[in-house]
């Protein structure tokens, strides 16, 4: 099941929120809404599945964008990004305190919007693992095209980032630069090492299963001595994967 990354948008003057929206539908993102007050968002966040909030910090309510990243915070496990045409001192040491996963001045482009959003995204799953230590020894540069979060990974293609769930995942093999993760129906192309790759999946389904492989054991179809089969794949195996396929069997 892929779905693109959901976007909110809280920005109190409907011009730049619609031409904001525009900008993001364009590059493939979807907009979950499109509001100009605290209490508004705080509804749609309640009410919604929201990957990410782009917020103005002054907006048409008494409670300011700062609020609404406070609220963020405590209550929601989301990046969200400031979006504003204050860059003062003061402000900006404002908004610093509630943490924000990102801070653009208006008035920018296309592409300063889409590299805050992806930035945002690959940080704030980046420092979720490191705080939590659920997965150890991430490396390379933290802004990638893809970034995990909760039972998903985030994947390029073309224009647009997929959303796959962990469990849809079949295989993954290695070749060259490039990764290949296949899922029941689709195939994504991914930059990646392969060992880099297997750490951000759940330690408990992937496996690698020889040198250029990735496997979800729960959809493996069949075994021999040399191979596995998912999906009508045949896949190598090494030697220790067959040992603990045949252990697992067994206990």
């Amino acid at each position: 099941m892929e779905h693109s990354i959901k976007i909110l948008i809280v920005e109190d003057n409907v011009i730049i929120a619609d031409d904001m929206q525009s900008m993001l539908e364009e590059i493939g993102y979807e907009i979950v809404d499109n509001v100009i007050v605290y209490e508004q968002a705080v509804e749609v966040l309640k009410n919604n599945h929201v990957d990410l909030v782009l917020i103005d910090i002054i907006l048409a309510s008494d409670k300011t964008g700062i609020d609404l990243g406070k609220h963020i915070r405590e209550a929601y496990n989301i990046p969200f990004i400031f979006v504003t045409s204050n860059s003062d001192r003061a402000t900006v040491e404002n908004a610093k305190t509630v943490k924000p996963d990102g801070y653009l001045v208006k008035p920018f482009e296309q592409q300063d919007l889409y590299t805050s959003i992806e930035i945002a995204l690959s940080n704030f799953n980046y420092s979720k693992k490191e705080n939590s230590k659920e997965i150890a020894g991430a490396e390379g540069d933290a802004f990638t095209s893809n970034s995990v979060l909760k039972d998903s990974i985030f994947v390029k293609k073309q224009h647009l980032y997929y959303r796959i769930q962990f469990g849809d995942i079949q295989f993954i093999k290695a070749d060259n630069v490039y990764l290949e993760v296949n899922t029941v129906d689709k195939k994504f192309l991914v930059r990646s090492p392969l060992k880099d790759y297997l750490e951000k999946l759940p330690k408990n389904k992937f496996y690698r299963a020889h040198k250029s492989y990735i496997v979800n054991v729960d959809h493996i179809d069949a075994i021999n001595s040399k191979d596995i089969m998912i999906n009508n794949n045949l896949i190598p195996i090494s030697k220790d994967f067959k040992e603990f396929i045949i252990s697992s069997m067994n206990s």
